[in-house]
């Protein structure tokens, strides 16, 4: 426990004693003992701050929870870190980072992106294993440490429950391409199918007579096999003019929320055998990928313009917000998954270990994306007789138009196909499970009939959200994708992070948390930590979430600028989850007995010690609490 203050009582509490400290059960529980209490007086406050070990050496859960055997826990060690890494590693490692480190400077992007990695990402990252590992508490009910908070465990629910709307319909894109790749000439090969329009053009060494860069140009064979063919988007005017839900869509969909469902209902026992695949196979796909890649004509042209360096580009700002925005939306902070998922951990699991350990796999995911990204850009370039920058792009155009086109022309491209949308599901589907993981285990650990009724929870779950995706599976659906996707977890995503950690490091403070850690583990957090976690992330935040409010451009899919009502609408959904952390805290104020001193008193101070209040000792109220590292 490490050197014990001088202003300490030491006391030995006898063993009939034990239950005074935490309730046991009496019967098939291996004998405990408490060796230690310690009272400590710290900021003026006693409190006391003990540890039951039991014979076998390992430690138990916080002060007021029970036994660790209550709750469930992960099968092996491994099913939680494939759970993080394939939530982290998603479909943005590959058709986003790629293309912004290309774009801002090459390899001089890395420079900011690792400086906001240490001191941003990472602080976050092990923040959320460490608070939900030792309160062993979903999202909302997390906020035990500091009630009046709990609204922001309800904003993060609500944005994993929106994206949930999206992204699962493209990862039902993917699946309805791998189902069409299962085919001798893959369907977006050439011109002349059923969906094809007057104006398409298959190119063979040149550029668009217009202008246009290659990968913006609407009427090559796989441009249109994705708008006409798998969107039906000719026949959209726009978002007022939706039409009817895609029939093949709609089968695709109800493929992955079976899926989901199927992965989710029995818990973390279910998911976390689910993950040996999906979180594996997308690094066999890639190293696979990168293997045929790399032996394409033009190739190392695309991976030298994905490495080069232009130290000059660190000069603009946007790179720097660039970087920030995508570690942090990268590594996936913020969305309760984490906290959910280290929930599941054993008390005594050591989460600094596995903070760095994911994190940096994801980071490196990324940057190992681009090399198969670029090599078959590189190919793609030499092949049309442009410049690698005519068909680099980002988003869905790289993996659902320029990637397939690619493959289309090489050589058993139905295999090569195949690999690549098993790829792209298995990424999705991961990062989905852990999105609506965060949901229902938020949701069920604040109410105990949907914990006791899991399997139906999860289906309704489940069902609810394939419901509302079918606005985005319609003629017009990607304008209601791109149009959540821009406000479900744009600025209100950031928002929630940001009262997260001032909530974990302002008002329950960075001391007792990082005793919290230390009652886990057995060791206290550097300084580093502890001065990321109070001062440089909610520094870090409060910049991104002011960069990404004022660069904020007019929402539009390609020429397609969207009404003014339908922004509204956007920031109406962003507000829904945003305004939950002002309406709880003014609910819970207003439902707490006492004086208006007494109601913030128990609003910021931890429910086990709301005894404190009414002695009157509040670590809250003096200043040593907002001073301590």
């Amino acid at each position: 426990m490490g050197s014990l203050p001088s202003e300490m009582n030491i006391q030995v509490m006898p063993e009939h004693k034990l239950s005074s400290v935490a309730p046991m059960k009496q019967c098939n529980v291996e004998k405990k003992e408490v060796e230690l209490i310690l009272v400590k007086d710290q900021n003026g406050v006693q409190y006391t701050n003990s540890s039951i070990i039991p014979t076998n050496g390992s430690r138990v859960g916080p002060p007021g929870s029970s036994s660790e055997d209550n709750r469930e826990t992960w099968g092996k060690k491994i099913d939680f870190l494939l759970s993080v890494i394939g939530f982290a590693v998603d479909l943005a490692n590959v058709w986003r980072f790629p293309y912004l480190c290309y774009k801002n400077g090459g390899g001089a992007f890395l420079i900011p992106y690792i400086l906001f990695l240490f001191i941003a990402g990472m602080p976050l990252f092990y923040m959320e294993l460490a608070l939900g590992q030792y309160n062993r508490e979903g999202a909302a009910t997390v906020w035990k440490i500091c009630p009046v908070f709990k609204g922001v465990g309800y904003t993060v629910i609500l944005i994993a429950l929106y994206v949930g709307f999206y992204y699962n319909v493209i990862i039902a894109w993917s699946l309805h391409y791998l189902f069409s790749s299962m085919t001798t000439e893959l369907p977006w090969l050439r011109c002349g199918n059923s969906w094809n329009s007057v104006n398409c053009t298959e190119f063979n060494g040149s550029l668009p007579e217009n202008g246009t860069s290659y990968a913006k140009y609407k009427h090559t064979p796989a441009a249109e096999y994705y708008e006409r063919g798998v969107l039906n988007l000719h026949e959209s005017s726009g978002i007022e003019d939706l039409g009817w839900p895609r029939w093949q869509l709609v089968l695709c969909l109800v493929v992955v929320v079976f899926i989901l469902y199927f992965s989710l209902w029995k818990g973390v026992k279910s998911s976390g055998k689910v993950v040996y695949i999906t979180a594996t196979m997308p690094y066999v796909v890639l190293f696979v990928l990168l293997i045929r890649g790399i032996t394409l004509d033009g190739s190392m042209k695309g991976i030298k313009q994905y490495l080069s360096i232009d130290f000059n580009r660190l000069s603009d700002p946007e790179v720097w917000i660039d970087a920030a925005t995508q570690i942090f939306y990268s590594l996936g902070a913020g969305f309760g998954v984490l906290i959910a998922f280290a929930s599941y951990n054993k008390f005594d699991n050591n989460c600094y270990r596995d903070a760095l350990l994911t994190s940096t796999v994801n980071c490196v995911t990324s940057f190992f994306s681009g090399f198969a990204i670029f090599s078959v850009l590189g190919y793609m370039a030499k092949k049309h007789g442009v410049e690698v920058k005519d068909v680099a792009t980002e988003g869905p155009g790289l993996v659902f138009v320029i990637y397939p086109e690619a493959i289309s022309t090489l050589l058993g491209s139905t295999f090569w196909a195949i690999v690549f949308f098993i790829m792209l599901l298995t990424l999705g589907i991961d990062s989905a499970m852990g999105g609506m993981e965060a949901v229902l285990t938020g949701l069920s650990d604040d109410f105990k009939i949907l914990k006791r009724n899991r399997k139906l929870f999860t289906f309704a779950t489940a069902f609810g959200t394939f419901l509302v995706a079918l606005l985005c599976i319609t003629n017009g659906g990607i304008y209601v994708v791109t149009l959540l996707d821009e406000y479900a977890a744009g600025t209100s995503i950031l928002f929630g992070v940001l009262i997260e950690a001032i909530g974990v490091s302002w008002f329950y403070g960075v001391d007792r948390f990082s005793e919290d850690i230390e009652r886990m583990m057995g060791f206290k957090p550097g300084l580093y930590w502890r001065l990321c976690w109070k001062y440089v992330s909610p520094a870090f935040l409060l910049f991104v979430v002011i960069a990404s409010a004022v660069k904020r451009p007019p929402l539009r899919y390609d020429n397609y600028v969207f009404p003014e009502w339908a922004n509204q609408i956007g920031w109406g959904v962003a507000m829904s989850s945003m305004l939950m952390v002002p309406f709880y805290a003014i609910y819970k104020f207003f439902s707490l007995p006492g004086t208006f001193r007494e109601r913030i008193a128990y609003c910021i101070t931890p429910e086990h010690e709301h005894h404190m209040v009414a002695e009157g000792k509040v670590r809250q109220f003096r200043l040593r609490h907002w001073l301590a590292i």
